[in-house]
């Protein structure tokens, strides 16, 4: 089992930055891959960002070149940096844990973006 907090979600204005952190414990040793996703009202779960153990990125088209992911591994914790925040990046934000087979999902913190 993988447990995962999110902490770092709130209101921010057009143009703000906000910086999401995932703590991530339990059978963590062997986690392939972390990533962020979103989920706004009446929308689809979607992918924002994913980083795998070799440190390789990846991002939603959306978001490049304004989000960006990082870990910290003597904390156990991702991160994703958010910059020049826009309404449409409202949504819950959740963080995600792949090992082998599974993934494991934290309970989602808010981000509101105010125009």
């Amino acid at each position: 089992q993988v447990q995962l907090v999110e902490s770092g979600g709130g209101l921010a204005q057009t143009g703000g930055s906000l910086r999401l952190s995932c703590a991530y414990s339990g059978s963590s040793f062997s986690i392939t891959d972390m990533g962020w996703y979103r989920q706004a009202p009446g929308k689809q779960r979607e992918l924002v960002a994913t980083m795998a153990r070799d440190g390789s990125t990846n991002y939603a088209e959306a978001v490049k070149g304004r989000f960006t992911i990082s870990r910290d591994p003597a904390k156990n914790t991702v991160y994703l940096q958010m910059s020049s925040l826009k309404p449409e990046d409202t949504a819950v934000y959740y963080c995600r844990a792949t090992r082998s087979i599974y993934n494991y999902w934290g309970q989602g913190t808010q981000v509101t973006v105010s125009s």
